[in-house]
């Protein structure tokens, strides 16, 4: 005890230098406990996502089978089917013609009203 000094404050000095080593080696590992929590926690995030995912794709290929059972069991629900997607092809061409009338129509109503704006601004 005779080597060792106090300082001013107090403290000890001599070990000041044990114990910051002591602290200089127990923080890298409480860094690295921190680091690979994180990577665990990460990793467990990561991969309830990937089950999840997993479940969607299951639960797509359970009704894929089930309406391929129901398609080859059952021929007039085929042609039904493609009866009703030959309805929907022809509709969404119909509503495509019809939206580029529309958009033809508004871009000839601008311009008739820029016209308009520009004969009745020029006459003063």
């Amino acid at each position: 005890m005779g080597s060792v000094r106090r300082r001013r404050s107090g403290g000890r000095v001599g070990c000041g230098r044990v114990e910051g080593e002591a602290m200089a080696r127990q923080e890298p590992q409480e860094r690295n406990y921190d680091n690979m929590l994180k990577m665990v926690e990460d990793l467990n995030r990561d991969l309830e996502k990937l089950l999840e995912e997993m479940e969607k794709l299951t639960v797509q290929a359970t009704w894929m089978a089930y309406d391929m059972v129901v398609m080859r069991t059952n021929p007039d629900l085929t042609n039904s089917m493609r009866r009703l997607e030959d309805a929907f092809l022809n509709c969404r061409e119909e509503m495509e013609k019809k939206w580029q009338e529309v958009l033809r129509e508004s871009k000839g109503m601008e311009v008739s009203q820029t016209a308009w704006k520009t004969d009745c601004c020029s006459s003063y």
